[in-house]
């Protein structure tokens, strides 16, 4: 049995969304945050030296990262569905997608919310204006530009097909879920942009994406992210 190591708020989310998608079985180990630091517990450490999410446990296997659990998923359990054939261009524009959405899509997204946190919280009074106003350079210089630029690219991906790899909705859709969903709370991703906006309405639709969220959880992507 496929065990979800599970930790709320996290990209774990998208492998209970896959695994509802293809219909097989799984059991939910579940962790919580600390409510003051939103770290994970450190019972994660016994099943990965990181102590992270998204992990499961398969078969006497222990996988991390969403990519290559996604990957391994579809290829041990897929029976063909949520990719494109193997040798492919398809097959080559779903694994680009794969690693895109964590190597390129989540970087500045993690930058934004980073600075975010300087730039509004608690910070000596001797030092606020100084490390706010970095904070603000930063991502006015920097983060902001490059979030434009990833989502003006993934729109315009999305003119291509109607899902990121081709007509046919595949796994990769699912990995890009995330930065999609977090830039749509906090990085300025809305119906000016109508393809992604349609995108995430068609992914909250699906009837595997809500089992998913039943039985993980509802999470945000806001400051506890």
């Amino acid at each position: 049995m496929i065990v979800v190591h599970h930790l709320n708020n996290s990209r774990s989310q998208r492998v209970l969304w896959l695994l509802e998608e293809l219909g097989v079985p799984y059991e939910i180990q579940r962790y919580q945050r600390d409510a003051r630091t939103m770290l994970a517990p450190p019972e994660l450490k016994k099943v990965h030296p990181l102590g992270k999410s998204p992990v499961i446990t398969d078969d006497g296997r222990t996988i991390a990262e969403s990519g290559l659990i996604l990957e391994y998923l579809v290829e041990r359990y897929g029976a063909g569905k949520l990719a494109p054939p193997a040798g492919s261009e398809e097959r080559l524009r779903y694994r680009y997608w794969m690693h895109y959405a964590e190597g390129s899509a989540m970087p500045p997204l993690l930058l934004k919310l980073v600075f975010d946190r300087i730039e509004s919280g608690p910070v000596p009074f001797f030092i606020r204006p100084i490390a706010r106003g970095i904070a603000r350079q930063v991502k006015q210089t920097f983060i902001t530009p490059q979030l434009q630029l990833h989502l003006d690219y993934l729109e315009g991906e999305l003119s291509r097909s109607e899902w990121f790899v081709g007509n046919e909705f595949t796994a990769a859709d699912i990995q890009l879920s995330f930065p999609l969903e977090a830039a749509a709370l906090r990085a300025g991703l809305d119906q000016s942009r109508p393809r992604l906006h349609a995108f995430l309405q068609k992914i909250h639709s699906r009837p595997a994406y809500r089992r998913a969220l039943e039985r993980g959880g509802r999470y945000d992507f806001g400051p506890k992210e």
